[in-house]
């Protein structure tokens, strides 16, 4: 497959939204829109994004972690069939706003499942088919939290609501996830201003693939 393949993660108030639009938009410059593909997980397909729907909806505080685990993972892998295969097969940048590390660390770490058992039913998911770089946007959860409650207050899912130790054990599995993969794993320092970041980004991706920025 000619495409690359870049996810981008980070705890709860990373700012990956913010990168992610900036760095889209400068891409669709260099290259034309038709070559740039952004998606989000859990969505990014109509199936899934219905799925989506389920997972963050308010009501379902009752759901149980396993439930969420497997919701997650066969979000992605109708997404990794129905848009992140044939967008590499056309030689598409595909910017994904979250991907496997995101369930290890989230239910994992975070719900207690397992690091190990989650990365072996993600495994099933995606069939191999991991980014070839992941940028890690770092920030201290209490900080991150407190961007949610002044920047996005009308945009909380269920997810946010979640303690603040919950979400220290997530940012906590994110960094050894980053320990264990540093050939993929490329950790940003998040609580810098925006602009500061996406200029460490960019680098980031051209020092992987020179042929962008």
């Amino acid at each position: 497959m000619d495409g690359k393949f870049i996810s981008f993660e980070g705890p709860d108030g990373a700012g990956k939204t913010s990168v992610i639009r900036q760095i889209q938009e400068d891409l669709e410059q260099q290259l034309g829109k038709e070559k740039v593909m952004y998606i989000r997980e859990p969505g990014g397909s109509r199936i899934s994004e219905e799925i989506r729907q389920v997972l963050f909806d308010n009501k379902n505080t009752d759901m149980d972690p396993r439930t969420e685990a497997l919701l997650f993972a066969a979000s992605r892998r109708q997404l990794v069939v129905s848009e992140i295969v044939p967008g590499l097969k056309a030689g598409k940048v595909i910017l994904c706003d979250r991907y496997v590390d995101s369930s290890i660390a989230y239910q994992g770490a975070g719900r207690g499942l397992g690091e190990q058992e989650i990365w072996q039913i993600n495994q099933f998911a995606i069939n191999g088919l991991m980014p070839e770089l992941t940028i890690y946007l770092d920030i201290e959860s209490k900080l991150g939290l407190e961007r949610i409650a002044e920047h996005r207050s009308d945009q909380v899912n269920r997810l946010d609501k979640e303690k603040l130790t919950f979400h220290q054990t997530v940012r906590q599995s994110y960094l050894k996830l980053y320990n264990a993969h540093p050939d993929r794993i490329k950790l940003i320092d998040a609580s810098q201003p925006l602009a500061s970041v996406i200029k460490d980004v960019k680098m980031t991706i051209h020092d992987r693939f020179s042929d962008l920025f």
